[in-house]
């Protein structure tokens, strides 16, 4: 499949390397281990969802899946010898052919589904049925080495119903040496009878010390403490990689004085704020500022529910100011409307192409509004 460099992948977070260039993958192990035992016990299914919550190294353990299936010839007979030991490891050198023209995106034994770009030149925002329908063609070309075919999805939420029939009638009538590595962020997004084809693998949120290193490799300028990155990102290195290369950890602290100020409100850092929402060129940052409001609620809400702050922080002095502002369970239940509310608000705003400054008001206005009760 041809790729034009200078164009965004869907499937690439930004300010990361792509998953296929990522060598290893951290926190996972037992993930790994179980599609080993499928593997070695010769029963290997054909279709495998792997879901978890965003950058957590889904796509990783496809690529790497991939890699090792293409690269790790089956055994016709046990020889002389018996049968070699089986693998350990997913592991694939990176001097391997293998390697290379994955790295290179030439390897005729793999097809990576994802989101393509329109006739205009832009990105959808589905994955469409010919997205699905150029797996006819690749079906149809001759076995590479090994005589195995490997497709990733990624990520399977994002195909729209046609798509979505499409590829079920894939699982139901799997061409033979195949797997299909679906990736999911929201498996409820998907049709039950994908679901019910597919052997899981489930990925959860990384430990501090499993993420921190994962940063390490995918070379990411870690601030001298990763504390507030850490709880901020709850585990995901995209959403780390997504927080640094757009100054969140800064933007979540803006967030939180203006609560802060709370039931008062601050007008001149609201006025700010709103106009960073709507600044040219600033549509990336603008869903941060979103994503991170939504986070904002979600942590008063989880305050006073339990009577404890979320631990770690995510700013200085955050504790305290999600303690006075959610002192108890009915401010929790006050907050955790609000933040459905601002969910389905901020959805309908973006449908419309609602004013980001004004979107980004209305919820302070709301906040003020909910902080005053």
């Amino acid at each position: 499949m041809s790729e034009v460099d200078d164009l965004p992948r869907a499937d690439q977070a930004e300010g990361a390397p792509h998953p296929r260039e990522t060598a290893h993958l951290f926190g996972h192990a037992e993930a790994e281990a179980e599609f080993l035992s499928a593997f070695s016990s010769e029963r290997l299914h054909h279709a495998w969802l792997i879901m978890g919550p965003r950058g957590v190294g889904k796509a990783t353990l496809a690529w790497r899946i991939a890699r090792f299936l293409l690269a790790t010839p089956p055994v016709e007979d046990d020889g002389l010898f018996g049968a070699p030991p089986p693998p350990q490891s997913l592991d694939v050198a990176p001097d391997h052919p293998v390697s290379h023209r994955i790295q290179a995106l030439a390897e005729p034994g793999l097809a990576a589904i994802t989101r393509s770009y329109n006739d205009k030149g832009r990105l959808r925002d589905q994955i469409v049925v010919d997205d699905i329908r150029v797996l006819n063609r690749f079906f149809g070309l001759s076995s590479a080495e090994g005589g195995r075919r490997v497709v990733i999805v990624d990520s399977a939420d994002e195909m729209n119903v046609n798509a979505a029939n499409a590829l079920l009638k894939m699982l139901e009538e799997p061409p033979a040496r195949t797997t299909l590595l679906l990736i999911s962020h929201q498996p409820s997004r998907l049709l039950p009878t994908i679901r019910s084809r597919c052997r899981t693998l489930r990925l959860g949120p990384l430990a501090p010390d499993d993420m921190q290193t994962a940063l390490e490799q995918a070379g990411a300028a870690l601030p001298d403490d990763p504390t507030y990155l850490a709880a901020l990102a709850a585990g995901s290195v995209g959403a780390a990689m997504r927080l640094l290369s757009l100054d969140g950890m800064k933007l979540y602290g803006e967030l939180l004085a203006i609560v802060d100020s709370l039931p008062r409100l601050d007008r001149q850092r609201a006025m700010a704020l709103a106009e960073k929402a709507a600044a040219r060129g600033g549509a990336e940052r603008f869903e941060l500022m979103l994503t991170l409001l939504d986070v904002l609620l979600v942590r008063l809400a989880r305050t006073g529910a339990t009577g404890l702050a979320p631990t770690p922080e995510a700013a200085p002095n955050e504790g305290a100011i999600l303690t006075r502002l959610s002192p108890n369970p009915q401010r929790a239940r006050a907050w955790a409307d609000l933040a459905a509310t601002v969910t389905e608000r901020t959805r309908h705003g973006q449908a419309v192409n609602l004013d980001p400054a004004a979107l980004v008001l209305d919820t302070v206005f709301k906040m003020q509004d909910t902080a005053s009760r």
